[in-house]
């Protein structure tokens, strides 16, 4: 077991420096809002619409519900105020009604399993001043779009080329006049494979190549066990079924 270890740290060690740097940090999403009310009035109710990406392009792809889902506001004074989102038809997309006294308040997105994201001040009454960016996504890159007419409000993103791959649980059969956001070669389409996300590819390489070493050295464990356990006497000693055993002096 200690040498399995061992072999799994050196893979890693070997694999990871293979890895972008954004991958190497772990994994990561990014909250996004729907247009924002122009002026926010203090103890007034608004409805707000925001999306959770992971990898700021796709919607989260992991086993389970991504939970909890929602916007936290902490005021100055360290008041915190959290509005849980509640899911809405197109994948990743939510909405949640805010009501917020006068003041200056951090506003946060609450990712589930991903860490919070920075989205702003809110100053009340008043508005909206957004973060920069925390992960900015590369221009020119090859983006999927999940969702058809209703889509986060900066998509695509600044890409080069759009393919489309909804999601059939969440989105209803495309109609005729339903049409990707842009024209792609299909050269284009082919090369996109599926999920777009330029970082799974390295992780499967990992997990590909620990499987592997885990398996041979499991089998080379099982086997020094068998040969331990084989009796030492050679078979001519045994007694054979039906033959007498003579024995002299």
């Amino acid at each position: 077991m200690r040498r399995l270890l061992v072999a799994l740290a050196a893979m890693a060690a070997f694999l990871a420096p293979a890895l972008p740097a954004h991958a190497r940090a772990g994994f990561w999403a990014v909250t996004e809002l729907d247009p924002f009310p122009g002026k926010v009035r203090p103890d007034v109710s608004y409805t707000v619409g925001f999306w959770v990406l992971q990898h700021g392009t796709h919607p989260y792809e992991g086993p389970g519900a991504l939970e909890p889902i929602g916007l936290r506001l902490t005021g100055e004074d360290g008041t915190t105020l959290t509005f849980d989102g509640t899911p809405l038809p197109e994948p990743a997309h939510y909405a949640t009604s805010v009501t917020v006294p006068a003041g200056r308040w951090r506003v946060q997105g609450l990712q589930g399993m991903f860490g919070p994201y920075e989205i702003g001040t809110l100053t009340v009454p008043g508005g909206l001043k957004a973060a920069p960016p925390q992960f900015p996504v590369p221009a020119g890159t090859q983006v999927t779009d999940y969702w058809g007419p209703v889509k986060p409000p900066g998509f695509p993103w600044g890409a080069a080329a759009v393919t489309s791959n909804r999601l059939p649980a969440a989105t209803p059969a495309a109609s005729a006049s339903a049409q990707p956001v842009l024209a792609t070669q299909p050269a284009q389409v082919a090369a996109a494979g599926g999920d777009s996300s330029p970082w799974r590819q390295p992780y499967a390489l990992v997990v590909v190549a620990v499987a592997a070493v885990a398996g041979t050295l499991l089998v080379q464990r099982a086997a020094r066990t068998v040969v331990r356990r084989r009796p030492h006497d050679p078979p001519e000693r045994e007694a054979r079924e039906g033959e007498e055993v003579i024995s002299t002096g």
